[in-house]
């Protein structure tokens, strides 16, 4: 496996047969050929997802056997080759939601808010820690896929967001604590939480709570590729600015930061633009210090024989329903071989453009608005912008600390 210091260079695994109802009838021989092909393209971790309802289909009860095939994927990633990061709570995936029947109907319950509710998802946290802990290619426990997709359903403050968030992680930590030192216990949310003005899920929870910051900069987001075109800078640097974006809103100017899904989504990446943009998003996130990694969403495109998924789910793979590798697969693997073989060494950027937003205005970051189209506009005019919030543009220690001298964009300033 890679060193601590290298940049991890992975996929989000969708199974290749029956997508994540092939959890019903776990069969580990199509899994071993799965993550034969995704280590074959010299990947070295996978982000896998099992089915909450599936795990814990009661309040007080967790399936040992649902645990079980758990591990086993686990184990036969290792097999192969590869690390693994293990979501909790899913949840929702790919434009459908996974509740247990103790949440919904007569017996509803709000996942982030009622107090039996936490911690049942609590208990299931430490379970599966403690279950995984011991595994030589685990890279931690994330609490959910994009948990803030449940707002909807779930009508939360940012107050309560933030105490749901301190319990599972807790419960998540307490679950690793008899493994190896330096595994994540970590969270994650879609850009809502950082583009959508007044979202629950914060910024601030986003860059502060969990061992790494995590992102997911969609191409789909505030329609950003149909906004500004598939080749466009704002495209091509996405997940760059995702990255930089995170970084400001951080107290820890050390903390790493996660491109944990990015991928070429059709039609909004067309699928002959898709091979240039999977490098050319891998270059740009490579040049941001204290970058992670990058786990590409996803393996495997969804089969059409499955039915009423949106368009895009169909064609996210790197490699298609049949199995066979597309072109954006060997795009993919040809740049992590050059990022490997000469691995980037990304310089302090020096030169900062203050964010001046509340929760109510945070969009003027988001694709379309003035901050975003501002921070593009330096990047292609050949400046590689950091991120400032405007509450830190004159903290002398702080911009030291991040390798700032500049600061554009102060308020007040003209």
């Amino acid at each position: 496996m890679n060193s601590a210091t290298a940049l991890r260079f992975g996929v989000n695994y969708t199974p290749r047969r029956g997508w994540f109802h092939s959890w019903y009838d776990f069969d580990p021989a199509h899994a071993g050929d799965d993550l034969a092909q995704i280590a074959g393209l010299g990947l070295d971790h996978i982000r896998v997802f099992h089915l909450w309802p599936l795990l814990q289909p009661n309040r007080t009860m967790i399936r040992g056997s649902a645990v079980d095939q758990l591990v086993q994927l686990v184990d036969l990633a290792g097999e192969a080759g590869l690390d693994v990061l293990v979501d909790g709570v899913q949840g929702h995936l790919s434009s459908f939601d996974f509740y247990p029947e103790w949440t919904r109907s007569w017996h509803h319950r709000n996942v982030f808010t009622d107090a039996e509710a936490i911690e049942a998802q609590a208990e299931l946290l430490r379970v599966l820690g403690s279950a995984l802990a011991g595994r030589p290619n685990l890279i931690g426990l994330q609490l959910g896929n994009e948990l803030n997709n449940m707002v909807e359903h779930n009508p939360v403050t940012a107050g309560e967001v933030d105490r749901y968030l301190d319990t599972l992680l807790a419960a998540a930590r307490q679950g690793l604590s008899g493994g190896r030192p330096g595994l994540l216990a970590t969270h994650s949310a879609f850009d809502a939480a950082w583009y959508d003005d007044d979202h629950p899920f914060t910024p601030e929870a986003s860059a502060r709570k969990g061992d790494v910051t995590t992102v997911h900069p969609w191409v789909f987001s505030s329609d950003c590729a149909r906004r500004y075109g598939p080749r466009s800078p704002q495209v091509l640097h996405l997940a760059e600015y995702g990255v930089e974006l995170a970084k400001a809103y951080a107290e820890d100017t050390g903390r790493a930061v996660w491109v944990q899904e990015t991928g070429a989504p059709e039609p909004h990446i067309p699928a002959a633009d898709a091979p240039h943009f999977a490098r050319q998003t891998l270059l740009n996130a490579s040049g941001c210090a204290g970058l992670w990694g990058v786990t590409w969403w996803s393996s495997h495109d969804v089969d059409r024989s499955l039915a009423d998924y949106p368009e895009l789910e169909y064609t996210l793979g790197l490699f298609d329903s049949s199995g066979s590798a597309k072109p954006i697969a060997h795009a993919l693997a040809g740049t992590v071989a050059d990022l490997r073989r000469e691995p980037p060494a990304p310089q302090p950027r020096t030169t900062a453009l203050a964010l001046d937003c509340t929760a109510s205005t945070r969009s003027v970051s988001g694709p379309g608005g003035g901050y975003f189209e501002a921070w593009m506009r330096l990047r292609t005019e050949g400046v590689r912008p950091a991120v400032v919030l405007a509450a830190r543009a004159d903290d002398a220690s702080y911009l030291d600390a991040r390798g700032i001298t500049e600061v554009m964009g102060r308020p007040g300033s003209e």
